[in-house]
């Protein structure tokens, strides 16, 4: 069997060209095989185990769960309401979002300077850094590690006087940096948290209700745990270091999360900022959220907090479109979107190697990569069920 369907993924992936040729083609094979790209990385001990849901903007099409929360032979199996850490999803499931919705009250611009709301930049030579420049990593910003008795004070005056940094607006340089700081301008424009924030105006209206930072103790025997500096697993505290040393509420980390939840983000995304007669942005902010700003001589292109097309973009595969757009989390979390396909991707893995990321990059890949050949038609333009018929549509 393992021998048969290896035989299968290379087939389909010699063969793209069959991929999108007729509804005849479209059958279980390619889902199977996504199914198998799972189980193949949990026998490898990529991951311990994973979930993936493709669906589009009423539908979901497709979901599988492999694998358990833990090794522990009685721990639960993983479905689509585990609790993930979503680790740098954070980015676009809550900074981000967040940054929109004060962009949609006009209580900030894109072009404000770091210094209106940062005063502890001034005089740094860095007062042309932007919201823009932040949201797209094209501030010069360098990381940190952050510690201390008071970590976001002491982090903020030393990136303000970090000595290597670039001019911004040119270079794309992803860092984590950049987005701890728009946690903290959420924080200094609305006045409550970011985590207070985003569950008031964001995750509260979407009925996202396993999407939260700081997630309870009670709520740790649904949690996928990730491996602690000392290779131990741990569940409910977030993996990465500074996010912990600023109390686990961050710009940059802290979100937990499960497959159904970021399916119903996915799907607000792909319906211009409204889910089950809820609007949560307007479609100019969505719009405006998505577009596309080109940097590094055109080589990286990025969306505001989302990215495009960069070095980070495995989740992309080779069959969505040049709108597409997504994010990928350390933990092993990613999610893509393609409003022209009218797909997504979600995948979510407990990942125990940080080593190859080579191999883990291609599971992302493959993935999204069979899950657009196996519901997008090319020739009709449009999404197709397994059997080749109009997917029913979800209820809200």
């Amino acid at each position: 069997m393992y021998i048969l369907r290896t035989i299968v993924i290379l087939f389909l992936f010699s063969h793209s060209s069959l991929l999108f040729a007729s509804d005849e083609l479209l059958d279980s094979g390619r889902t199977l095989t996504i199914d198998f790209l799972l189980e193949q990385a949990i026998s490898r001990n990529l991951i311990a185990g994973g979930v993936v849901v493709v669906g589009k903007h009423d539908t979901v099409l497709y979901s599988v769960a492999r694998g358990r929360l833990s090794h522990a032979p009685d721990a639960p199996p993983l479905d689509e309401r585990t609790i993930f850490d979503v680790a740098s999803l954070t980015k676009v499931l809550a900074t981000t979002p967040a940054v929109m919705k004060l962009l949609e009250e006009g209580q900030i611009t894109l072009m404000d300077p770091l210094t209106r709301w940062f005063p502890e930049f001034s005089g740094s030579g860095r007062e042309d850094i932007t919201i823009l420049n932040l949201l797209t990593h094209t501030s010069g910003l360098n990381d940190i590690e952050i510690a201390g008795a008071e970590p976001l004070a002491s982090a903020i005056s030393e990136v303000a006087t970090q000595k290597k940094w670039y001019p911004p607006g040119k270079r794309f340089h992803y860092a984590d940096i950049n987005f701890i700081l728009l946690g903290e301008l959420v924080h200094r424009v609305s006045g409550v948290g970011l985590d207070e924030f985003c569950r008031e105006h964001i995750y509260i209206p979407l009925n996202t209700q396993e999407t939260m930072f700081l997630p309870p103790n009670n709520l740790s025997g649904n949690i996928a745990p990730t491996l602690s500096t000392h290779n131990e697993l741990s569940s409910g505290t977030v993996q990465d270091t500074n996010s912990r040393h600023l109390g686990g509420v961050a710009g940059h980390a802290g979100l937990f999360s499960s497959a159904a939840d970021i399916t119903r983000f996915a799907r607000m995304i792909l319906n211009n900022g409204i889910l089950a007669g809820q609007s949560i942005f307007s479609e100019h902010i969505v719009t405006q959220m998505t577009a596309p700003y080109f940097y590094s001589n055109g080589k990286v292109v990025r969306g505001l907090g989302w990215d495009i097309n960069s070095p980070f973009s495995a989740p992309k595969g080779s069959y969505f479109s040049d709108m597409s757009f997504g994010h990928t989390g350390y933990s092993g979390a990613s999610l893509w979107i393609d409003p022209q396909r009218d797909l997504f991707v979600v995948l979510l893995t407990t990942r125990l190697d940080y080593q190859n990321t080579k191999m883990f990059n291609r599971l992302r890949h493959d993935i999204s990569s069979l899950a657009v050949a196996a519901f997008w038609n090319k020739s009709r333009g449009e999404v197709v069920t397994e059997n080749g018929s109009p997917p029913e549509p979800l209820m809200p």
